[in-house]
């Protein structure tokens, strides 16, 4: 796997005099189905993993296989699903950050420091937001990866469920294959309500 050179955030951090810090990011902002899934985690100061960046631009292959060596190396970890109903009471970008402070919440160790890709965080432990901070730090791309295969995996299951969704292939975002069966079937119990092209379904009474 590639090395990535994204250690300067944290290492600043260190020399700060911070020990434990946490990176916490999410995935499925923008699916029109699903959760919104966010991880915190802590790793160990100084350690290295080779391929990881970012879980975007990872491939499906290569997130599992990095999921696994970080939840085996992390001091502490946490992962946190809110869901659709959810996610259409309170929007989107709440419903985010509330799964980011739950994940923070719910570590086994408490960070000194907590690091966000480009979330605000209404928290009382010190934090910093970096724009593409999943690219720049470590940690939060430890998070990010965990956040997106847990959530690939969620989604993986409700293609079971829903088969008719391609749910496996798209993970809720809004394909022309996903808009397709919308047309045709409507909508099913995990879509959100408030996304403009379900919304639009319900007006049509396409469900």
């Amino acid at each position: 796997m590639k090395h990535y050179e994204n250690h300067d955030i944290e290492n600043a951090l260190y020399l700060d005099g911070f020990e434990k810090i946490c990176g916490t990011d999410e995935a499925g902002r923008g699916p029109l189905a699903g959760p919104v899934v966010a991880a915190a985690v802590i790793m160990p100061k100084g350690l290295e993993i080779e391929g990881v960046t970012d879980s975007k631009k990872l491939s499906k292959k290569n997130r599992e296989l990095l999921e696994k060596v970080i939840k085996e190396k992390a001091l502490a970890y946490s992962v946190i699903f809110i869901d659709e109903k959810t996610i259409d009471e309170i929007n989107i970008l709440e419903a985010s950050r509330l799964a980011m402070f739950k994940a923070i919440q719910s570590l086994s160790i408490e960070p000194d420091f907590v690091i966000t890709d480009a979330m605000k965080l209404n928290i009382s432990i010190p934090y910093q937001d970096y724009i593409k901070g999943d690219a720049r730090s470590f940690t939060i791309a430890c998070a990010s990866i965990l956040a997106k295969v847990a959530r690939d995996n969620y989604m993986d299951e409700m293609d079971k469920l829903y088969p008719e969704y391609q749910f496996e292939h798209n993970k809720g975002y809004g394909t022309k294959a996903h808009m397709d069966a919308i047309k045709k079937y409507g909508i099913c119990p995990i879509h959100r309500k408030s996304f403009g092209p379900v919304k639009k379904a319900i007006e049509l009474k396409l469900f």
